[in-house]
Order: C-alpha cells, then structure tokens, then sequence
C-alpha cells in the first residue's frame, strides 16, 4: 500500500485521501453516509456492542433498536480534541415525540478511541436536556461526569471498548 506524506501533501491530495478513507469505510460497513464519520462510526460500533439491529437510514429519532425487547436507541457521538473540547452531543429532535427508549452517548479522543461511553433512560436525557433551543430547532445535551452519575444510567464504556478492539 502507497502511503500519503501528509506533511508534504497538498490540500487536494488530502482531500482526496480523506474521500478514498471515506469510502473504504462505508465499503465496510464503518459509516453509512458521507458526513463527518464520528456518527456513522458511533452508531455502528454501538450497534455492535449492544447487538442491536441499526435503522433504516434518516428514522426519526432511532438509530437502533434491541430485538431483543423492542427498546428504542438514539446514539450520539462526540470526538474530542485539542480544538474542541466540547462534550455537547448533537442536537435532539422531536424529544417530547419519545422516538427512543435510552440515548447512548460516547466520547471519543483525537484518535477514535473509546473514553466515555453511556446508556441514558429517556426520562433523564428529558430532565436534563433543559428547555429546547430555538435556533438549533431541538434540545442540547452534553455528556458530562455530572450526567453519568444520574439515577438509571449505565456506564457501558467495557462493551463498546471491548466492541472496538474486536472489530477494527
């Protein structure tokens, strides 16, 4: 394989790089779409360590779902960085709808690695979502240390860990 000096590339070439990366990815089944892949990636790599059956693509509210007792998924990712190290998931639709039964929120580092991952019940994503944000059209959720410690969220962090180093 012909290696890319990534120092030296110019920006068409690293784009191009990035459009070959992206592409593998969906070929094997890492990313569904062609957007920023910390979404696609989460939500298949969750898929994976809870063994849930992932959604038709753009399903309201639902990323996932448990075969096995029918409860509803909405999975959030965030990667971290030197430049952004924000923990604010992406913004929550339709919340009041309950399109979902628990909301799964992992951090990732600079490098993809798993360093939070979290099972939220609905009913504390709703309590702690705050009032819905008009300029955004939805509610704003940041996975903090403050919000793993509510009552019924699972820390699941060995799982989706575990699910990383097993599939990639």
């Amino acid at each position: 394989m012909q290696s890319l000096d990534l120092d030296h590339a110019n920006v068409r070439g690293l784009l191009a790089a990035y459009a070959k990366i992206m592409e593998q990815l969906r070929e094997r089944g890492v990313v569904r779409s062609s957007n920023n892949p910390v979404a696609d990636y989460c939500e298949s790599l969750v898929a994976r360590a809870l063994r849930l059956e992932p959604s038709k693509q753009s399903t309201k509210g639902c990323d996932a779902v448990d075969k096995a007792d029918g409860k509803r998924y909405e999975i959030k990712g965030r990667r971290i960085t030197k430049h952004s190290p924000s923990t604010q998931l992406s913004v929550i639709r339709d919340l009041d709808s309950f399109h979902f039964d628990y909301l799964v929120g992992v951090l990732f580092d600079e490098q993809f690695s798993v360093t939070h991952a979290h099972r939220i019940p609905y009913q504390v994503v709703r309590d702690t979502a705050g009032d819905r944000r008009q300029h955004v059209n939805g509610w704003i959720i940041h996975l903090r240390p403050s919000l793993w410690l509510c009552p019924g969220v699972l820390d699941i962090t060995a799982e989706v860990r575990k699910a990383q180093i097993e599939w990639l």
